[in-house]
């Protein structure tokens, strides 16, 4: 499919559904941010019952977020790929970030209805699209906090979506 997906978050099980390997996508509204720092002390929360976030039908880009902009980091780094699972099950629809995952995260993937996004790691190209930024959860962590990021048009790949992988064609 050469044209380009637009969604809008929350977003919903019947979106996700509909996302294949390979659809090129842009993400319109809010997404939260988090990556090595963030995302373990996240899942934490959520463990012992805090309710920071609403992840319902969230999107999270595994960035940090500095004056330099926003571009992915690699997602398969252990503090993030081990929390993609909870996170997903959790309510997360789409994680976005760069590289290949493990078969057991794209099976928890497709177990949670979720799907992973690479976007190109090009920081001027993603701020821009940058609206407006609020950091929503451990602020200690600087630039690696979790923000809430309202965008215009993130764009992306779909890289894994329903237990098939664009790593493994």
């Amino acid at each position: 499919m050469d044209d380009l997906i637009k969604i809008r978050t929350p977003i919903s099980d019947g979106t996700v559904l509909n996302l294949h390997v390979g659809d090129k996508i842009a993400v319109y509204s809010n997404i939260l941010t988090g990556r090595d720092a963030a995302l373990p002390k996240l899942v934490k929360s959520i463990k012992a019952g805090e309710n920071l976030i609403n992840l319902r039908g969230a999107v999270i880009m595994h960035t940090a977020v500095s004056q330099a902009g926003i571009s992915p980091t690699t997602s398969n780094k252990e503090e993030i790929e081990e929390n993609i699972p909870f996170l997903s099950k959790s309510g997360v629809k789409i994680h976005i970030g760069k590289g290949s995952l493990s078969t057991d995260t794209i099976e928890a993937l497709n177990n949670y209805n979720s799907v992973f996004v690479v976007t190109p790691p090009a920081a001027a190209l993603l701020t821009s699209k940058l609206i407006s930024k609020k950091v929503v959860a451990f602020k200690e962590e600087g630039m690696e906090a979790i923000y809430k990021l309202e965008v215009n048009g993130i764009p992306g790949i779909v890289a894994v979506a329903h237990g098939e992988s664009l790593y493994q064609h």
